[in-house]
């Protein structure tokens, strides 16, 4: 049985066929069949070759490394990682480093060093926006990755970033199964329905049939993020052997897809209003609006993002000179 050798990682200038350029100097063996998964792995193994020592990897890069729930990402991210105040900080495109006047201990993920956890969510709490926060700190209490003690240490200092992280950690909860349940959550909320998360349903004997996504607070309505999976064949049967179920114990599902939330907010607003027979206040409708434009899930979001991130690295974009 023969092992296989680990991918190549060379510093200089390669000038051999099957290396990949990751960054001025830094390059990588080219494999084959390699998940995206894995690629990424090589990819920050690469990057450590100019990063110091004791740096360690945080923001959007550690919630990948972590397995965190992410909103919609622009398709070219940086790579985000921490030195300490004596290293020095490499300035390079794709890299964005920050320096820490103490940095904690980093852990171990993949094999990687990452930043502590409530240090991540305080960098990505100075860049995203509200929505963004929430979906990504639902996956990270979920995973059991972040304490309310832990958390606490953070939200009692001043320190830039606390307030948005403090916003959004006192609307999370543990119980979000994906980021689209956490964004019909966010939208349920704008929209003044009270919903109470992945909720044990009962019949009328007291039975538990079944556990919904979102149960409207005081009634038998079920709001659900019906995601791609709900699209196969196989779950589809599924799907409909629970609704019938569900019907017969009195509870009225309504599935909602990330298009209906993001692209059609009002057709959807109206849906919930005449469900709950009540008058559409279109108040709610521009605060939701207002949410996901500030957001990952909008394109003039994504921009933005790129812009400052690309200010910050000092790149320049003169596609709008011309």
């Amino acid at each position: 049985m023969t092992t296989r050798r680990p991918p190549a990682i060379l510093r200089g200038n390669i000038r051999l066929t099957g290396f990949q350029r990751i960054s001025h100097g830094a390059f990588r063996e080219v494999v084959e069949g390699l998940e995206p998964f894995d690629e990424f792995l090589l990819d920050l193994k690469v990057w450590q070759l100019v990063l110091p020592a004791g740096a360690a990897f945080t923001h959007l890069t550690a919630a990948a490394l972590l397995g965190w729930h992410t909103p919609t990402l622009p398709e070219h991210l940086p790579v985000f990682a921490v030195v300490g105040q004596g290293d020095p900080r490499p300035r390079r495109p794709g890299l964005l480093c920050s320096r820490v006047l103490r940095p904690a201990p980093p852990r171990l993920v993949h094999g990687l060093p990452v930043e502590p956890v409530d240090q991540i969510l305080l960098r990505l709490a100075r860049d995203l926006g509200h929505l963004d926060l929430v979906v990504i700190i639902d996956s990270a209490r979920r995973l059991g990755h972040i304490t309310p003690a832990a958390m606490a240490r953070v939200l009692n200092s001043r320190r830039p970033g606390v307030r948005n992280l403090r916003a959004a950690w006192e609307a999370s909860t543990a119980k979000s199964q994906s980021a689209g349940e956490t964004v019909l959550r966010l939208f349920d909320e704008c929209m003044e329905v009270p919903v109470e998360p992945q909720a044990l349903l009962h019949d009328e004997a007291g039975n538990v049939v079944g556990q919904a996504d979102l149960l409207v607070v005081g009634t038998k309505q079920l709001h659900e993020y019906d995601g791609a999976v709900h699209r196969r064949k196989d779950q589809h049967r599924v799907d409909l052997r629970r609704e019938r179920g569900l019907a017969r114990a009195g509870y009225q599902r309504r599935g909602f897809t990330l298009d209906d939330l993001l692209n059609h907010p009002a057709v959807t607003m109206h849906e919930v209003d005449r469900d709950l027979e009540r008058g559409h206040v279109m108040a709610r409708l521009r605060a939701w609006r207002a949410l996901v434009d500030n957001s990952l899930y909008s394109e003039p979001g994504r921009r933005r993002l790129v812009q400052r991130w690309n200010r910050q690295m000092g790149v320049t974009d003169w596609s709008r000179t011309a």
